[in-house]
């Protein structure tokens, strides 16, 4: 068989010529294929993908930050504003050499080290072509230093922006805090849609513990860009929505009063609505201006407040841990009342000292000689540690415990402001799993007094004589009495209904009595404020003891410095018969409560009561 190739045989090359051609069908057939499916899988699957990709060729979009919330006192007074500043701002896209600008920038502002590295840590969050602060809030010359050679800086513009700022600087540090830049720390925690352009959130105070809703809504703008990445025209914008405006129950000018009648002590003042909780003024002195740190306050400013020995940084209403002293009576008079331990009418001898059955340790009253035969009434009314010491040990540490835990010692009060201490009230349970002892009949004891391991805040101390004043309902403080906030923003802190702790009126009115005693009897301990006053007044006085004082020493003939004198309270609520006012004053190392503690008080129960022109109430 002859298989050689002919290339004049016909059939043959057609047969090629055809196969040729079924190919050529087939790939042409499988390529249209394969286009119609790139088509369907770019014009369906991936047109989101796809279309975006070319939309960001020449779209860019930057954010809107939204005008952080107002926030006033109960008068409508601003304490927290936004006062409109020029900042000094840099686009990284648009500079030709960003280190020779800094540089020059640097010779033109005196812009220091601290500053450059801030502008660079803020550079590395942001895209490169948004705009990123160097310096806020540019006095007049420096504007006007920079507007003469502005040309020669492509890229760096002045910008208007809102600027926090604090009208009452020290007055309202504690309660209404401040806004400091974003640290890396909390960056990690955001989410960058909502803090997209804001370089500023609370980090203390109200401030802080209504953030999520000060701060608002964060917008965007639609930017056209040229073929270098830079915007030529706004082609779209969603406008921010602006954070709630919060008005505080606090009065500033109570606050104040509150300030200045500390005078050179240090110390807290707390008044509350007793019906409400709401919060009327809240004083920790000494204090700071919070103005410095929204921009970055220097590091040896921020180092001299840390290290003075006054501590103005630390909320002595929140975070203060003191002894209560004789400021418990009342409660422990309820508590044997409530029990059924002792009668408004039983006396007990009280001979100046205080021993355990087989103990010849000596627990002193407060005065050397004793007050003789007491009953409830002059008990509290004079302060008769003996009274109470008996009381304690006739009550046991176990029931003391439950029943001062009913009106809030030993735990937080809830107020709407972070970074609370729960203070202690304590129990055998307690010390065997945190001290690792036992009890002892003795620190029973001293516990009926407010010493020991008994330890409480301003604030809590306040919301007990709150809900005393309440004939034992229980209020949680609030400083937010108002929000002005767009339809579905919620309050991170809604208002707790109250806990009624169920005291029997007769008691509640054997332990007031005895209270209003205190400050309108001869023989009270807060008499001292009695001369003048409109209204009656319900109040304990309270010494509490620094440091212990050995069996063979006597406290008042010591010399102690000043900063180991006993610190001064007052408890307090008026009118005693229809309370509207409840006050706490603590003056550190102020020695006598009746003195030193009860006249703070008085002023601010003056002003609230009587007003403005010792006429007419608020």
């Amino acid at each position: 068989m002859n298989l050689d190739f002919n290339p004049k045989d016909r059939f043959y090359e057609n047969r090629l010529f055809l196969n040729r051609i079924v190919a050529s069908v087939i790939f042409i057939v499988l390529a249209t294929a394969g286009l119609v499916l790139r088509l369907v899988y770019l014009q369906v699957v991936g047109h989101e993908h796809y279309a975006t990709l070319s939309r960001d060729n020449w779209v860019k979009i930057a954010p809107l930050p939204p005008t952080r919330g107002m926030i006033y006192d109960r008068n409508g007074e601003v304490l927290a504003d936004n006062i409109p500043t020029y900042s000094l701002e840099i686009i990284p896209d648009r500079t030709s050499d960003l280190n020779a600008t800094l540089a020059e920038l640097k010779t033109l502002l005196n812009v220091s080290d601290e500053e450059i590295a801030r502008f660079h840590a803020l550079r590395h969050r942001r895209k490169t072509f948004e705009s990123v602060p160097l310096r806020l809030q540019l006095s007049e010359e420096e504007i006007a230093r920079f507007s003469v050679r502005m040309p020669h800086f492509p890229g760096v513009e002045v910008k208007a922006r809102l600027l926090r700022t604090y009208p009452y600087g020290e007055l309202t540090a504690h309660v209404v805090g401040y806004v400091g830049r974003i640290s890396e720390a909390e960056l990690q925690q955001l989410d960058p849609s909502v803090y997209s352009g804001t370089y500023h959130i609370g980090k203390n105070g109200v401030e802080k513990a209504y953030e999520s809703v000060l701060h608002g809504k964060t917008g965007y703008e639609e930017l056209e860009t040229n073929v270098e990445g830079r915007s030529i025209n706004v082609i779209g914008q969603n406008e921010p929505q602006s954070g709630a405006d919060l008005h505080l129950s606090l009065d500033i000018k109570m606050q104040k009063i509150a300030y200045d009648a500390l005078g050179d002590y240090n110390g807290a003042v707390v008044a509350l609505d007793p019906a409400t909780g709401q919060v009327l003024a809240l004083v920790s002195k000494p204090s700071f201006d919070p103005n410095p740190f929204i921009q970055g306050i220097r590091r040896a400013d921020y180092e001299a407040l840390q290290a003075s020995p006054d501590r103005p940084l630390y909320n002595r209403v929140l975070r203060g841990i003191y002894p209560p002293g004789s400021t418990v009576k009342p409660f422990m008079a309820l508590a044997g009342l409530e029990t059924g331990q002792i009668g408004a009418g039983g006396r007990i001898f009280c001979p100046g000292y205080f021993r355990l059955p087989g103990s010849s340790h000596k627990y002193r009253d407060w005065t050397k000689f004793g007050h003789g035969s007491v009953d409830m009434q002059s008990a509290i009314t004079q302060s008769c540690d003996v009274y109470f010491y008996q009381l304690a040990l006739q009550l046991g540490i176990d029931r003391m415990h439950d029943f001062m835990q009913r009106f809030g010692f030993g735990r937080e009060t809830g107020v709407d402001l972070d970074g609370e201490k729960p203070g202690l009230y304590p129990s055998p349970e307690w010390k065997r799993k945190y001290r690792k002892q036992p009890w002892f009949a003795g620190e029973t004891v001293i516990a009926g007094i407010g010493q020991g391991y008994v330890s409480v805040t301003p604030m809590q101390l306040a919301r007990a004589v709150a809900s005393l004043a309440n004939q034992g309902r229980l209020v949680t403080p609030r400083l937010v009495a108002k929000m002005d906030a767009p339809p579905g923003v919620e309050n991170p802190h809604p208002p707790v209904k109250g806990e009624n702790l169920h005291i029997s009126p007769n008691n509640w009115h054997t332990v007031v009595d005895a209270m209003t005693d205190v400050v309108h009897s001869q023989r009270g301990t807060a008499k001292l404020i009695a001369p003048g006053l409109a209204y009656r007044v319900a109040g304990k006085t309270g010494t509490a003891q620094v440091f212990s004082v050995r069996q063979d020493q006597d406290y008042k003939r010591m010399r102690v410095k000043d900063k180991l004198k006993d610190h001064a309270w007052f408890i307090a609520f008026a009118p005693a018969e229809a309370p509207r006012i409840a006050v706490v004053a603590l003056a550190e190392n102020g020695s006598h409560g009746g003195s030193v503690a009860a006249p703070i008080a008085r002023k601010l129960m003056d002003y609230y009561l009587n007003g403005h022109d010792g006429s007419s109430s608020p």
